[in-house]
């Protein structure tokens, strides 16, 4: 479990129950430490309740520290407290373009056969990750309002994509696919509607194709992308898309993995390994279940073992995934996929199971 240097990790738990799944994941990283992984925390205070007391959502000095760290670990962001959840904008906005974490990666993988909602289909038939592009597209941010509040208001968001920006969360999802022994790349868009914007994403994709000849690249048009999710999830394995698109796809593909809280992400800047890397789970704050111990914090650990995987410990990944799934297997979750246990005692008992797991690891290798 030796790594060559301490990765330095921030920890920004969020609001509502970001704050109770990202305390449970926290716990889980202690575990890691104490058992001799290189591993620093230190917390950020940033969230609804910092942006309430003084107004600060993204200072200078905490993208310093986070753009000095190896992972940033947040919980969900969101606060009816703030109804224009600004500090929200600007922390994971300020996060993602301050670090060019140009690639969303959502991992959908149904861990047991009795989450997955689709009849016939088994948990085998869910296992592919999306690409997201993460900078540009509509959530660029670009446009604006006139007459605001009239019978006569316009309201414009510009979709903006870029040459460089759809090649490289292209060439990641192929690198990916490459790397993972995958057959087959989807990438989708609407360029039979937004023809301007989304020809860019045809003639991009045709391009890169040509270097991966061993890997089936195929194009598919959003909405076609939606219907087959739930009609054939098997026939995916890579899927590639804006931002727009990727943002609403992954969550309807994480209700083929058992919802939102199973679902983990990362954002990364694919062509620099060593940049650091900001891991979500996906789910939002949930400010009514917040405080009721009835969160769901697989998706939490789930995005601490992509982050273990990440620093350079595939085999933590698979190890919190296999103990994730076993408690889900015995109903050791939460009600959302089965089982009637709360938070705390959900995230305990795989946190026991791993480490039982490590002690029969270290007990193998003793002499």
């Amino acid at each position: 479990m030796s790594a060559e240097s301490t990765k330095k990790i921030a920890i920004l738990p969020g609001d509502g129950i970001g704050k109770e799944v990202i305390a449970e994941a926290r716990v889980l990283l202690e575990l890691y430490r104490k058992r001799g992984m290189r591993l620093e925390l230190f917390d950020l205070d940033l969230g609804a309740d910092r942006y309430l007391r003084d107004g600060t959502t993204m200072p200078p000095e905490a993208l310093s520290q986070i753009r000095g760290s190896k992972a940033v670990l947040v919980g969900a962001l969101g606060d009816p407290r703030v109804p224009g959840n600004e500090h929200a904008r600007d922390i994971l906005f300020g996060i993602r373009l301050g670090c060019d974490l140009y690639a969303n990666v959502r991992p959908v993988k149904a861990l047991h056969d009795s989450i997955v909602p689709i009849r016939n289909k088994r948990a085998a038939d869910v296992d592919f990750v999306v690409f997201r592009e993460n900078t540009e597209g509509i959530y660029a941010n670009i446009g604006g309002q006139l007459r605001r509040g009239s019978i006569d208001e316009i309201a414009i968001n510009e979709d903006v994509n870029t040459h460089k920006g759809v090649e490289r969360i292209i060439v990641a999802a192929f690198e990916h696919a490459r790397r993972t022994r995958k057959i087959r790349v989807h990438m989708a868009d609407k360029s039979n509607a937004m023809r301007h914007a989304h020809d860019l994403w045809q003639r991009v994709f045709a391009e890169v194709r040509t270097a991966y000849p061993d890997i089936d690249a195929e194009h598919i048009y959003i909405d076609t992308l939606c219907l087959r999710l739930v009609q054939a999830p098997e026939e995916f394995q890579v899927i590639v898309t804006n931002n727009l698109f990727g943002d609403i796809v992954t969550d309807l593909a994480a209700a083929l993995q058992g919802g939102l809280g199973m679902a983990a992400s990362a954002n990364v800047h694919w062509a620099d390994p060593e940049a650091v890397a900001l891991f979500e789970p996906v789910h939002g704050s949930a400010p009514r279940l917040a405080g009721q111990d009835v969160a769901n914090p697989f998706a939490a650990f789930l995005t601490v073992g992509m982050m273990l995987a990440h620093l350079g410990w595939p085999d933590e990944a698979k190890r919190v995934e296999s103990a994730v799934a076993l408690a889900v297997d015995q109903g050791k979750c939460t009600p959302d996929v089965g089982g009637t246990l709360g938070t705390k005692a959900a995230a305990a008992w795989v946190r026991d199971e791993i480490t039982r797991s490590l002690d029969g690891f270290r007990s193998m290798l003793a002499p």
